[in-house]
């Protein structure tokens, strides 16, 4: 069996308990979509709510490395939880814009602002639940 022509690294580190760091070397495509959608649903198995993607190392992705991240991200946003793209190569922040999949999922420069988001993203959801459980006279109940 032949190697693939063009192999993917991916590596997962975890900055903190519930996000997982997931960076990406080398291109996205139909041929390698498989094995990064491996990885994110280990993660996900494990109970992370909050991905980012590194792809600071994919010079190409195709409509299959797209649609994975689309999945994980309607995934996550059931946890609650987040995706973040960080750091993508031009052409693939190119296809990310023309496809509006930036739209729909945030892009960072770096992990700091990642993370950043992250914390925001909790921050908003403790206070939606805080909304949720005050009575009509926005009293606790």
């Amino acid at each position: 069996m032949p190697l693939a022509q063009n192999p993917l690294s991916i590596e997962v580190t975890l900055p903190r308990e519930d996000v997982a760091l997931i960076t990406v070397e080398g291109y996205l495509d139909v041929d390698t979509a498989t094995e990064f959608q491996h990885h994110l649903a280990n993660q996900l198995h494990h109970g992370r709510r909050h991905f980012l993607l590194d792809l600071s190392a994919v010079p190409f992705m195709d409509s299959s490395g797209m649609n994975i991240i689309l999945r994980v991200y309607q995934e996550a946003r059931t946890l609650p939880g987040s995706v973040h793209i960080i750091s993508p190569t031009p052409a693939v922040r190119r296809i990310l814009d023309l496809t509006g999949v930036s739209i729909t999922v945030p892009v960072s420069e770096g992990l700091e602002e990642a993370l950043a988001r992250v914390d925001a993203h909790d921050e908003d959801r403790e206070e939606d639940r805080d909304e949720s459980q005050a009575g009509p006279d926005g009293q606790r109940a």
